[in-house]
């Protein structure tokens, strides 16, 4: 697949795939093979049952429940670290927001669809309707993942108009789409106020609901009394290992799209580093998070939450916890708190080490503890199918897939962000840097007094 730059389009701002290259048709062609074996997989496992699958009692749940957490985190990069950038005013945010925006959009879709083929039959999906409990976690889980995703959808749409508007003024096909989509904007200063008035609405708006989404998922194993699940830190807990995963997935699709895409003028090593930095301190939380979780069930020894601690750190899936630990902490903490390592190879490293590590996460806490039920029952296998691995490399290859057909339509950077940041930037970050330093007069009284 190759990436050219269009000179001639606002500075260069503006990037697309050569579409008459074979590598790109090879690619596509790659990405559809794929995703037509998992869809074809999917269809023997509604006709046949979920006996295709490795799931079985006591181990009810598996890949599929496992992906669904892991995805809904990783959707945690965008929407989330972008609102928390822009409501900081952060200047160097300008070049990243839209690719953490598109991660979070099509994460979101995939994760989302996860519990209904984990239901086996699609059509039980209906029940919650019809049989809903208010009361019940699961019920909570749709209502914010649909929130989610309706807030994420719109806070990307929403920026994407002006550049949109710009496609459809340099008359670039197919017109009629950026005719529809551009909703009539011609860059007034009413319609500039009137988008950032919605935008700031959205970020503030956004950061609440994407936090109660990972709070809420950590619900349906914390409101349990399952060994290993009953837990008050799952909240917390899982909001960070969400934007822990989210960062790290956001730094290899930057460090990916800058090198196929040509991007290197606007993603530069600061930005890696400031988000890089940003990594370590997720590490160091998530480990705090994880000490405190074990130290707490290792002291309590209440012997059905020992047996689930002893299988994750001596027994069965000892090696799965211990790869987990150095993955997520002793990889990103060694490289990322290092200058020298802290480039932009050393990150990519330590981003797909975290990658790794919240997967293996998400299954230590799902499988473990069906695994060892409380009731006198020997400790249950779980063995994932081919269908399971099939479906879960065929999401990969969608979020893939959707983010090179992103690509294709519209620029993976904020052309109009870029501009009102060159146009704004220096007066604007005069101006807040004189709001909170010292006047003149006060540091001579200050220097005065110290002598």
């Amino acid at each position: 697949m190759l990436a050219k730059q269009n000179n001639d389009l606002d500075d260069g701002l503006f990037y697309s795939i050569e579409y008459t290259s074979p590598k790109f048709y090879w690619v596509m062609f790659a990405l559809f093979v794929v995703i037509g074996f998992a869809a074809y997989s999917y269809l023997m496992q509604i006709i046949i049952g979920l006996g295709v699958t490795g799931l079985a009692q006591p181990v009810s749940w598996g890949f599929y429940i496992i992906n669904f957490v892991f995805f809904i985190g990783i959707s945690h990069a965008g929407t989330l670290i972008s609102a928390i950038l822009r409501l900081s005013k952060a200047e160097w945010r300008r070049p990243i927001t839209r690719m953490a925006e598109v991660i979070t959009a099509i994460v979101l879709a995939i994760g989302g669809l996860h519990p209904i083929i984990d239901l086996g039959q699609p059509g039980r999906m209906w029940n919650l309707v019809t049989s809903g409990r208010l009361q019940s976690p699961l019920l909570w889980d749709v209502t914010s993942i649909s929130a989610y995703f309706a807030a994420s959808t719109v806070y990307l749409y929403l920026p994407l108009i002006p550049d949109i508007a710009i496609l459809r003024d340099r008359g670039t096909k197919p017109q009629w789409l950026y005719e529809f989509l551009s909703w009539g904007w011609h860059g007034t200063p009413k319609q500039h106020h009137i988008l950032e008035r919605a935008i700031n609405i959205l970020m503030v708006m956004v950061i609440p609901i994407a936090v109660s989404v990972h709070t809420v998922i950590s619900y349906i194993f914390a409101m349990t009394i399952q060994p290993g699940w009953h837990s008050t830190i799952f909240g917390p807990y899982f909001v960070v290992g969400a934007i822990f995963s989210g960062i790290a997935a956001l730094l290899i699709m930057m460090i990916v799209l800058r090198k196929v895409y040509h991007l290197e003028n606007y993603l530069k090593e600061i930005h890696f580093n400031y988000l890089s930095i940003l990594l370590l301190i997720m590490s160091l939380l998530w480990f705090y998070f994880t000490f405190s979780e074990y130290l707490t069930t290792y002291y309590g020894n209440e012997p059905d939450e020992m047996r689930v601690f002893l299988y994750k750190f001596t027994g069965g899936f000892a090696p799965y916890f211990w790869a987990m630990f150095a993955c997520n902490f002793l990889v990103p903490v060694t490289i990322l708190a290092n200058k020298k390592t802290r480039r932009i190879k050393g990150i990519l490293i330590a981003s797909i080490s975290v990658v790794i590590g919240m997967w293996l996460e998400r299954l230590i806490i799902v499988v473990p503890s069906l695994a060892n039920p409380r009731l006198e029952y020997p400790t249950g296998i779980y063995i994932p199918s081919l269908t399971e691995w099939s479906v879960f490399i065929g999401a990969i290859a969608v979020f893939i897939l959707g983010f090179v057909l992103f690509a294709k339509f519209f620029p993976l950077i904020s052309v109009w962000e870029i501009k009102e940041g060159r146009e704004k930037s220096i007066s604007e970050v005069a101006h807040r840097l004189q709001s909170y330093l010292p006047d003149n007069h006060d540091e001579l009284e200050i220097e005065q007094a110290l002598k």
